[in-house]
């Protein structure tokens, strides 16, 4: 099947990450001469299971979840005077496994339309308008997640402008989003009604949340990054303006790699300003590769994706978000390795200090162990994970084993 490189102001894939699958860094796409409709798309088989705290036991029925997937996109860079468009439908269903393997899907078992925009382009700007999908390096309170069978999405319109040497500027409005764990619905960001889209606990009223990032390379193997967020009359205590500031340093020499981040959470209707901040460091050694993170949150407001339920913290992990944003200090340090066709990944997290009782209880220590296999089959058409995971919230409670399993197929 054809495919042709469409005018996208972001493109993002992944491989494994951000905690779940690590996302590749969007890049803004050039505009490429074509003509005519790109037609391509994904099928996705994804199994879950996970024996909650020792009271199931992994692969049984009511301990297991399961989608199949199939994703269509549609794509003209040019339909008339220089406008372009997408269009993509995601569609869920679970082939009659939840009559006796799983107990409920993984993600829904609907349809909806996952993106839906035009596209414009004069000099170095490009704008985009509808429903689409943010990257997370360029927006990171308000992203596409990559864990669950399909991304999430967001109804806004996005300027991205490169006039300034080694400078991406970019602006958006964004008014609904749907969910990463609920994606059929699309409700505003800040709602009137206080729910919002997402379980997030920063929502509230029908204004629109505005975006400026800044990214700046002018150094070489530097990456700057700054985004600042406002929104009027967020519901949290009370009812006021709320404003995130956010930063983020990325420096790369060889093979070695280190990068900072922090930020800010601002309303009156907080007790105090919330803040975060976190470092890390990496290196691959030809075939191996190994990280250390660290990043510390403060108790007052939780540092949490709009849209969906990760964090864009350095130390997120597979299952960790619920501990890492919101009041605990986090250590995650990890090794790979290129085997067996494919990539091996051990990520070991541990909260230093949890202050509050907001994850598994104050003063104690949660850690998390991941153990993840990433590879192409068919030709490099089909991506594969296969992931175990262990987390123990250093309470009374069990520890939960989870065991996730997916494959995409892209035609």
């Amino acid at each position: 099947m054809k495919k042709t490189l469409l005018l996208s102001v972001v493109a993002s894939t992944m491989i494994m990450a951000g905690g779940d699958i690590v996302p590749v860094e969007p890049v803004i796409e050039p505009v490429v001469e074509t003509s005519g409709w790109d037609f391509s798309g994904q099928a996705v088989l994804y199994y879950q299971t996970a024996d909650a705290a020792g009271t199931l036991d992994l692969f049984e029925q009511n301990s297991a979840k399961a989608n199949a997937g199939i994703k269509l996109r549609a794509t003209n860079k040019d339909l008339a005077y220089g406008i372009g468009a997408g269009v993509e439908v995601n569609g869920l269903g679970t082939l009659g496994l939840q009559e006796d393997a799983v107990l409920t899907p993984m993600q829904g078992s609907n349809g909806w339309i996952s993106q839906a925009y035009l596209t414009y382009a004069f000099g170095n700007t490009s704008m985009k308008f509808g429903r689409q999908e943010l990257p997370k390096a360029l927006s990171p309170f308000a992203y596409s997640e990559g864990w669950n069978v399909f991304k999430n999405s967001f109804d806004a319109a996005l300027l991205v402008n490169s006039d300034i040497a080694d400078t991406t500027l970019v602006g958006a409005v964004v008014f609904k989003a749907n969910s990463s764990v609920a994606p059929t619905a699309f409700n505003a960001i800040n709602s009137e009604d206080g729910k919002g889209s997402t379980s997030n606990a920063l929502l509230g009223t029908d204004d629109p949340v505005f975006m400026l990032t800044a990214q700046n390379k002018s150094i070489d193997g530097l990456t700057l990054t700054g985004s600042f967020y406002y929104t009027a009359d967020m519901e949290l205590a009370t009812t006021e303006d709320l404003m995130i500031g956010w930063a983020d340093a990325q420096f790369k020499i060889s093979d070695y790699a280190v990068a900072v981040q922090g930020g800010t959470i601002m309303s009156d209707a907080l007790a105090d300003d919330a803040l975060a901040y976190g470092a890390k460091a990496s290196a691959n050694f030809g075939m191996f590769g190994a990280m250390v993170a660290f990043t510390s949150t403060d108790e007052n407001a939780p540092f949490t994706n709009t849209g969906g339920v990760k964090t864009p913290l350095y130390t997120q992990m597979v299952a960790n978000q619920g501990v890492i944003a919101q009041d605990a200090d986090y250590v995650k340090a990890g090794v790979s390795a290129k085997a067996l066709g494919g990539k091996f990944a051990v990520n070991y997290g541990y909260a230093v200090a949890n202050d509050d009782d907001i994850a598994g209880g104050a003063d104690n220590n949660p850690y998390e162990l991941d153990v993840l296999y990433t590879t192409k089959v068919f030709n490099d058409s089909t991506d594969v994970l296969a992931a175990y995971v262990l987390t123990d919230p250093d309470t009374t409670a069990d520890s939960t084993n989870i065991i996730r399993v997916w494959g995409r197929y892209n035609f």
